[in-house]
């Protein structure tokens, strides 16, 4: 016998879904990292990349760019010689950072949970005690 369907009971969601407005901002590999390095300040384009070893310049480039463009993260060309070019966050790139803090610690939790599950059961026991 099929399961019944139930209703969802969940709000509508508005015109324009804001969760999905917000993934929006957040997709594209690195691109979490490159706001959780911004978040410490101005940044310059070698400094990231060496702040995110694996990441290669051209997608770090296209990242940069790809923020700017929705507001997140500030270009701004300094009157040096030669010139330089550093990164920070604007106010919106800002509010990203607890919500990116909130999914780092997510992810602490689940690797302690995988850590725990193939740990053997006479360590996984001594260690619960000791918390």
């Amino acid at each position: 016998m099929a399961l019944k369907i139930r209703k969802n009971r969940s709000p509508e969601p508005p015109n324009e879904c804001p969760l999905s407005k917000c993934m929006e901002v957040l997709k594209g590999a690195w691109t979490p990292n490159v706001i959780w390095y911004l978040s410490g300040g101005p940044r310059r384009f070698n400094e990231l990349r060496l702040d995110i070893p694996r990441v290669s310049a051209k997608v770090l480039t296209t990242r940069l760019r790809d923020l700017e463009a929705k507001g997140v993260v500030l270009r701004e060309v300094k009157p040096t010689s030669p010139p330089s070019v550093e990164y920070s966050l604007t106010d919106l790139g800002q509010q990203l950072v607890p919500a990116i803090n909130a999914i780092a610690d997510v992810g602490h939790k689940l690797k302690e949970r995988k850590k725990a599950r193939t740990m053997p059961q006479g360590k996984a026991k001594q260690r619960a005690a000791a918390e």
